[in-house]
């Protein structure tokens, strides 16, 4: 790509990212969820939800992720710390595509476990290490995926295998486009009113595009995307690639890419 088509697609897609991110794109999107709330840990709680139960129709995203605000009473945070064995009855019948009761039983126990030992979920994502922040393996979430996945899914020996597969990791080459929707709705920092920078020790600059089906279409009629799978070194990629455009804020770019595609212009 020469410098001329890269100024003029920069041009193009920040137009775009202006655009798309500000508050008028919550409504319909899943980011809504956590905007339902000020405290820190229910922002925490139903982004990760709302994310983790991110695919299909976003009407259905929304009534499932509202479903499981009113089965924990409105109050994510209180209820995954302090409610009692009977409460969880109501869960049995919850469901979402492959999403079922035996997830979410998990998810609430997970939660349970974590949140009575630390004050933000941001600590799940930290990986165990000494390493300074240019070492290639920090340049990315990389490493705060692999941490996260294998720390959720470690807690106790009786996880549930099943649970898997709704926790992505770049070990296995996932894509891993819903954790790093949630990771983008918790990093990014930008007063726009749309994502919510809650976290600091992960930064901006680390953050993965996540690619869903507008993203990869979009990306891909741009030529900003070669490689022929949609997995982690797609993603990768991607990222590598609008950081030409903006190596301190590369996934701003999510919002040009996905509203160009969801909203048919492209």
């Amino acid at each position: 790509m020469t410098t001329a088509q890269i100024d003029s697609i920069k041009e193009f897609l920040d137009t775009k990212a202006d655009l798309y991110n500000r508050p008028s794109f919550i409504e319909r999107d899943p980011i809504s969820i956590p905007h339902r709330f000020n405290k820190k840990q229910d922002i925490e709680l139903m982004g990760f939800w709302a994310a983790v139960l991110a695919w299909g129709q976003r009407p259905v995203i929304l009534k499932k992720a509202n479903e499981l605000v009113e089965l924990m009473d409105g109050a994510p945070h209180d209820f995954v710390r302090n409610h009692a064995e009977s409460d969880l009855k109501r869960f049995l019948n919850f469901k979402h595509r492959t999403f079922n009761a035996t997830d979410a039983l998990y998810f609430l126990h997970f939660f349970r476990q974590y949140y009575r030992e630390n004050d933000s979920l941001e600590d799940a994502f930290l990986p165990d290490t000494t390493k300074p922040f240019d070492s290639p393996s920090l340049q990315t979430v990389e490493s705060s995926l692999i941490a996260f996945h294998d720390r959720f899914c470690g807690l106790t020996d009786f996880f549930p295998e099943r649970t898997r597969k709704h926790i992505a990791t770049p070990a296995r080459n996932s894509s891993c486009k819903r954790l790093l929707m949630f990771l983008r709705w918790m990093v990014r920092q930008d007063d726009r009113g749309v994502d919510f920078g809650l976290w600091t020790r992960i930064r901006p600059q680390q953050l993965v595009i996540p690619i869903d089906v507008h993203v990869n279409r979009v990306a891909r009629h741009l030529k900003l995307l070669d490689r022929p799978q949609t997995d982690w070194k797609a993603a990768l990629e991607l990222t590598e690639t609008l950081r030409q455009f903006d190596s301190m804020d590369p996934v701003r770019y999510d919002f040009a890419l996905f509203g160009l595609g969801v909203e048919g212009e492209m």
